[in-house]
């Protein structure tokens, strides 16, 4: 928790091609929050869409790159150098292949674990250094190569369970700002029933 000003950043991919897909619910969970701080994003000269408001009373900006998953570094540093926001501020939601789909794990640091937009933010920050705020998608089926896997939508089964995941981890990012991270693991590690 800090005191300042957070930069929270849902990645995904941009276009409605990908919207809907796997890799893409850190945009649902970042469409979620600006929708609940009344605002809206707007484009930003920094390659992204920003909404600028308060969640659970926190000052912070909202944010989806605009750039694809794999190039996200470049924007998430541009906007925490505009905001002059450092990188313990910075708050990334993603998807995430080694948790059970709609399990969330919030964590400060790590590595990338082979995600390209996470591995895109370390190498522009030169630091792994942020908290992240990890969407559990699974594992894809039989023999299915994970990048095939993250981009594709939910199943119709999926849908209805992950529109719930997703208002959770909206909860889960106001508590992170609210309470900080150890209150929010604790709230909302334990995988619901």
């Amino acid at each position: 928790m800090t005191d300042g000003l957070w930069l929270v950043v849902g990645l995904g991919n941009p276009g409605a091609t990908y919207a809907g897909t796997r890799h893409n619910v850190g945009y649902a969970v970042l469409d979620e929050l600006v929708a609940r701080s009344g605002g809206a994003l707007k484009a930003h000269k920094q390659r992204a869409d920003v909404c600028e408001g308060r969640v659970s009373g926190v000052r912070a900006v909202l944010t989806r790159p605009r750039s694809y998953m794999n190039e996200s570094g470049g924007p998430v540093k541009a906007l925490l150098d505009y905001y002059k926001v450092g990188p313990a501020s910075l708050l990334v939601i993603h998807d995430e292949l080694d948790i059970p789909l709609g399990a969330l794990r919030l964590k400060f640091g790590g590595g990338d674990n082979g995600h390209n937009g996470l591995k895109s933010i370390r190498s522009a920050l030169g630091t792994g250094d942020f908290h992240r705020l990890r969407f559990g998608i699974g594992r894809p089926p039989g023999r299915q190569a994970p990048r095939d896997f993250v981009l594709k939508p939910f199943s119709t089964a999926e849908r209805e369970h992950v529109a719930v995941d997703v208002v959770r981890a909206a909860d889960a990012v106001e508590t992170l700002l609210a309470d900080g991270l150890t209150v929010a693991q604790n709230l909302y590690h334990p995988d619901p029933a």
